[in-house]
């Protein structure tokens, strides 16, 4: 009987070892409890908790969790579970060693990502990678593009989020601070929560290099060094959970909506992205030990450095990228509509783009330094892309990134020339724009026609998406809102 790709994943070469390297740092860091975690279509982190002593054997057969659980194993309107029905098999989930780490805030515990496989006992394609694991397809993906371009895909991510207060009944009760913009002051109001942040996720292996107050109540962005893609994502998802233990520990409501306040500022969340060759592991500045030993492994402290920047200007230019990364341009430029139903997920994700004035890219162009365009040049060699806010998936992002980038390469797309004036600016003076699709449902549509990006949605992914997605639309249109009952029950004299 030939091998599954469940077999060979637990099979590969050096994991035994890795194995091995964990169970030491359980020993050394009095590890009982360990989190088995991987990410459901929206970006939640689910999976299972099992006692340490079954390390050995977790790593190598795995845990069973329903494949619905891939999608939060949530119900549509009409009361069916989505992607999924109760009569699923169960998927099995293999942890990647290398992510092991221990818990700040309860070192007991400890969290591990997984990769997820379908079932030993299924009749079609048993052991097979499960197609709705965004974070198995992401990793996989990855691997692909870096063997077929000889490049890797780096990114850094831009978290904005909202600190809010909660009232009597447990709701939000209006943000923590006032919205004034880099105002240290208002930065400071926050400090014990952010430093709280800071030390969990230096010691979860995130290298916190900025911080500041942005523009809405109890707004803040940390940001940590850019990284491969994964381990980016890895670190985003971390960094969510950190900040939903910190609003335990602070009595506050840690907020990855997108748009809870009209008449301000957004949460986005910018991939800056570039495409490198070479470069080495190389351990952050940070090395965080207790009593001598990193709480984890080695490789959650570790980044990737150097090597040569294939976004960077050629010859003389100073601004303009070089070939491949116009082409990567052009790419995302001809796919942009589809990538904004993935970066902007949810209906209140177009809140954002509506209330202008806000500085929420609504055009698919790009330029330099240009924040009224889906994508721009943030820096020499660095590209920003702005459709994307912070309930995204980065998993599912970082695939449509990779999907747009590789059309773009191997098609020599070529993206037009930059947009340098204010796009409200530039309609002014007669040019003609597009727009990027105005809500979920629209952005859905843009999806569906995409082959290019849907391939990065392989099988059962984009299926699940699509359910789940297109359900939360019909349900948000078929319900009558605050905003229907002020506006029209008073509709005749």
């Amino acid at each position: 009987m030939a091998a599954t790709e469940l077999d060979k994943y637990v099979n590969e070469a050096g994991r035994d070892k890795l194995v091995k390297d964990v169970r030491k740092k359980i020993d050394q860091l009095g590890i009982t409890y360990i989190y088995y975690q991987f990410i459901s279509v929206t970006g939640r982190v689910v999976g299972k908790g099992i006692p340490a002593n079954h390390w050995e054997r977790t790593a190598e057969k795995g845990f069973q969790l329903v494949y619905g659980s891939t999608a939060n194993l949530f119900t549509d309107r009409a009361g069916d579970y989505i992607g999924y029905g109760p009569e699923a098999s169960e998927l099995v989930g293999i942890p990647d060693p290398e992510t092991f780490c221990q818990l700040p805030w309860d070192k007991r515990i400890a969290r591990v990502y997984c990769v997820c496989f379908r079932n030993r006992e299924e009749k079609t394609n048993p052991g097979a990678h499960l197609s709705s694991d965004c974070r198995g397809n992401l990793k996989f993906q990855h691997a692909d593009f870096k063997k077929k371009h000889k490049m890797e895909l780096r990114c850094g991510t831009e978290p904005e989020m909202m600190w809010l207060k909660k009232g009597e009944d447990g709701k939000p009760n209006g943000g923590f601070s006032n919205p004034y913009c880099y105002h240290i002051d208002q930065f400071e109001s926050l400090r014990p929560v952010f430093m709280r942040v800071i030390e969990y996720a230096q010691a979860m292996g995130l290298d916190i290099i900025q911080g500041d107050h942005e523009d809405a109540p109890g707004q803040l962005e940390l940001n940590w060094n850019f990284d491969d893609v994964l381990k980016n994502a890895d670190r985003l998802s971390t960094y969510r959970q950190i900040c939903a233990q910190v609003a335990r520990e602070f009595d506050l409501i840690a907020c990855f909506m997108t748009k809870p306040f009209m008449g301000v500022s957004a949460s986005g969340c910018h991939h800056n992205t570039s495409l490198w060759k070479g470069g080495k592991d190389k351990m952050n500045r940070i090395n965080y030990k207790t009593n001598g030993e990193l709480p984890g492994m080695p490789d959650v402290w570790s980044y990737r450095d150097g090597g040569t920047n294939t976004f960077m200007p050629e010859g003389k230019e100073q601004r303009k990228p070089g070939k491949i990364g116009l082409w990567a341009i052009g790419g995302t430029m001809k796919h942009i509509n589809a990538m904004t139903a993935i970066g902007c997920s949810t209906v209140n994700s177009y809140r954002r783009l509506w209330d202008t004035g806000f500085w929420a890219p609504v055009f698919a162009d790009w330029g330099f330094q240009n924040r009224t365009t889906g994508m721009r040049v943030s820096a020499p060699g660095r590209f920003e892309f702005r459709s994307v806010d912070s309930m995204v998936n980065p998993y599912l992002m970082g695939s449509a990134i990779l999907a747009a980038f590789e059309d773009g390469i191997e098609n020599k797309i070529d993206p037009g020339e930059p947009e340098e004036r204010n796009i409200y600016a530039a309609m002014e003076s007669g040019k003609k724009v597009k727009k990027l699709p105005m809500s979920l449902g629209d952005a859905l549509t843009a999806l569906e026609k995409d082959k290019v990006i849907r391939a990065y949605m392989p099988d059962e992914m984009y299926k699940v998406f699509h359910e789940y997605k297109a359900d939360e639309w019909a349900t948000f249109m078929a319900t009558v809102t605050d905003w229907d009952m002020e506006t029209y029950m008073d509709c005749l004299p």
